[in-house]
């Protein structure tokens, strides 16, 4: 495994140093079909199961008019004139893809079977393939069902993720299996990549995945093989994040509330995330981003009674009512929120939150758990708990015993003496967020081994204060960033 990945990561990046493509930027004579123009006939499979031909072409054909369908939708971002460019031509060529391969600039070229024109699209994607000439550092970081994953520099430094259809993947290869035709097949999957194109830039957020552009590269015998490249995150671990500090948990929390709020009210419609795992997730600077949005959903389920518009989880079923317009009302919306809590409220938002914040965090866990809110109340109880503790208003209500004195040192800290706390943003300490001086006070206190503490000038995301507690003071260094506080009294 490890040399089949060291080998992928090494040809990657080899692929991209093949520069020489790069001076074709359009071939003269050829348009785009026109907006809404279907795609004619595809190129016959090789011979696979009887009635293959038909059943491909109809699969691709439903792919393609599906991403037609969510590029025209709604006043999205960035929507409006037709893309000039192509998105593939895979007419030519036969077996033997591999991995993709010398990236060129997308040409005009409309191919023999008319099928498959770049479909009215955003505005043209800032980096092409001009700006993976130069790559450094590739590494192959995982694939899935239908795609691998990248990881590379570019030559300003910036680190992006390549996505690109896994030629070994079982999408692509159940396909081949089946039909026997593997540019068709590529093609089949290349338009789920397509899709998570499209969406990514149709549904513009902060937690969904910046899309930074796309490059197309022959790749042996497949001419115009698709690669989106995008913002780099790291994946979501969930024993780790249950090791974080709780700030850091509720701060995916929210982050997923607001997705989840966006995605209900997105220019497309009512999105459902129909593969809602924390795989499709990732984490950039401490922000939750989906990043796999190529089984995401827009319809809405159609019903003629409520017996039609049943939500089917592992653990329970809900069942949801049938409106009158013949739809099950709000059906793709309650499935993330469940997923929301399964996935992800029920192990973040309460362990180890603040006393006072529990009461409100349990309704958000239950409610979710049980669908009595939607993604409205949702959102709105996860900004109010927000408010009270960056405020630090969920202090007002907690008591304390008298604290003791402390003596303030300015401009030292203590840099030993530490013992261990959890959660703590430092494995080898015990450092807390604070929102005062105060808690800080209260925090020592109620700590059998503190005795001293250490303010520093760093905060977190909400601008509270880190703090390191100590168990005593007997060794006191000059740190200008620093403020050291030493319990006065037993």
């Amino acid at each position: 495994m490890r040399r089949r990945r060291a080998a992928v990561a090494a040809g990657f990046c080899a692929s991209f140093l093949l520069g020489s493509v790069l001076n074709v930027l359009f071939v003269p004579g050829s348009e785009p079909p026109r907006p809404g123009q279907p795609p004619g006939p595809s190129p016959a499979p090789a011979p696979g199961r009887r009635g293959g031909r038909s059943e491909l072409a109809r699969q691709i054909r439903a792919r393609y008019e599906e991403v037609q369908r969510y590029t025209r939708g709604g006043p999205g971002p960035g929507a409006g004139r037709p893309e000039r460019r192509r998105l593939m031509d895979l007419a030519r060529g036969g077996p033997g893809l591999q991995r993709p391969r010398s990236p060129r600039v997308p040409r005009t070229r409309t191919p023999p079977d008319g099928t498959l024109g770049w479909p009215p699209a955003p505005d043209p994607p800032r980096l092409g393939c001009a700006a993976l000439r130069n790559v450094s550092g590739a590494q192959y970081v995982g694939s899935g069902y239908t795609k691998a994953v990248y990881r590379v520099r570019l030559p300003g430094g910036v680190a992006v993720a390549l996505k690109a259809v896994d030629f070994s993947g079982h999408d692509l290869g159940s396909c081949v299996r089946e039909f026997g035709a593997r540019r068709g097949c590529y093609r089949l999957a290349a338009h789920k990549l397509l899709k998570e194109m499209v969406l990514l830039e149709r549904l513009r957020h902060p937690n969904v995945l910046q899309l930074y552009g796309y490059c197309y590269q022959d790749s042996e015998d497949i001419p115009d093989t698709l690669t989106t490249i995008t913002e780099l995150g790291s994946p979501v671990e969930m024993i780790q994040l249950l090791q974080t500090s709780w700030e850091d948990r509720f701060r995916i929390c929210l982050s997923l509330g607001r997705l989840l709020h966006h995605l209900a009210h997105s220019p497309l419609g009512s999105v459902t995330l129909l593969d809602f795992r924390p795989r499709q997730f990732v984490l950039v600077d401490g922000e939750l981003k989906v990043t796999d949005l190529d089984d995401a959903r827009v319809d809405e389920t159609p019903c003629e009674s409520s017996g039609d518009c049943v939500l089917e989880f592992p653990a329970r079923n809900f069942t949801l009512p049938c409106s009158a317009q013949g739809w099950c009302q709000s059906m793709n919306e309650k499935r993330n929120l469940y997923n929301a809590y399964r996935f992800f409220f029920t192990y973040l938002l309460p362990h180890s939150a603040p006393p006072s914040l529990r009461p409100l965090l349990d309704s958000i866990v239950n409610a979710t758990g049980e669908l009595t809110w939607g993604v409205d109340e949702t959102l709105a109880q996860l900004e109010k708990v927000l408010h009270l503790y960056r405020s630090g208003r969920y202090l007002q209500n907690s008591t304390t015993s008298p604290r003791a004195e402390y003596r303030r040192v300015p401009d030292t800290t203590i840099p030993q003496e530490n013992y261990h706390c959890w959660p703590s943003y430092h494995h080898g300490g015990c450092l807390l967020s604070v929102f005062s001086l105060a808690e800080a006070m209260d925090v020592c206190e109620s700590h059998s081994q503190c005795r001293a503490f250490v303010v520093t000038n760093q905060t977190t995301w909400t601008g509270r204060q880190l703090v390191f507690f100590k168990t005593g003071w007997s060794q006191i260094v000059s740190d200008p960033n620093k403020i050291t506080y030493v319990r006065a009294s037993a």
